[in-house]
């Protein structure tokens, strides 16, 4: 893990203006519990609870730092899964745009901002971190199945968004395919949807949206949050 990521990491708590939900998302990005890191870091969850929370005052930098540095050394303890996953810069040909949230943002509040609507059953009570935008054709044809985990950037705790999309089929079946998985799935512009495309959504447990703004729509949408 180079330098370049644990600047990054600290520098969207300091600058977050929710500092403690920051931490959070950083924390479950990696898969970390409280106890665990708690553990690292020689105190007891309680304390990582409170600044999560924002129950305590703002962490000050010597805090933010040793919470990144311990999130690091966990994953590494762990196998280095998650740290191997952030050194990975996206640059496949049918990325059109990707981004992190410094805050978690509620999957409700992303689908209204995008006047999506949910297909199938799966309930959209869940947090997203960030967004990838994909044209559908040039993705499923440029990313083969070594080189998905591109599109997940810093975390999968994210919507994969898919312009050029007719019927959903091929998206689904490639998410299906792929150990990794979204925290939802959103279409823009679509055709008929496939039922195949909603069943398998409910399948995997991911929510499944569709909007009527095209992807150059939904980026500029994004891009205000």
């Amino acid at each position: 893990m180079d330098a370049e990521i644990r600047e990054k990491m600290a520098g969207e708590v300091v600058l977050s203006p929710h500092p403690g939900r920051t931490l959070r998302k950083w924390r479950e990005d990696f898969g970390i519990s409280q106890r665990d890191l708690a553990k690292h870091l020689e105190t007891v969850p309680s304390v990582i609870s409170d600044y999560e929370s924002e129950r305590r005052v703002s962490p000050g930098a010597g805090f933010i730092r040793r919470y990144v540095d311990a999130l690091i050394a966990v994953d590494q303890d762990h196998g280095g899964k998650v740290g191997q996953r952030l050194g990975v810069h996206a640059h496949s040909d049918g990325i059109l745009g990707m981004r992190e949230f410094a805050v978690a943002i509620p999957l409700k509040s992303f689908a209204d901002r995008l006047e999506a609507r949910s297909v199938g059953r799966v309930d959209l009570h869940r947090d997203i971190h960030g967004f990838t935008i994909l044209d559908a054709p040039r993705a499923i044809l440029s990313i083969d199945a070594s080189h998905f985990v591109e599109v997940y950037g810093w975390t999968t705790q994210r919507a994969l968004i898919f312009s050029n999309v007719k019927y959903g089929r091929s998206p689904m079946v490639a998410i299906r395919a792929h150990p990794l998985k979204p925290a939802a799935v959103v279409f823009a512009n679509p055709g008929r949807v496939d039922p195949l495309a909603v069943r398998l959504s409910e399948v995997e447990n991911i929510p499944l949206l569709v909007t009527g703004l095209s992807g150059p729509a939904v980026l500029e949408r994004l891009e205000e949050l």
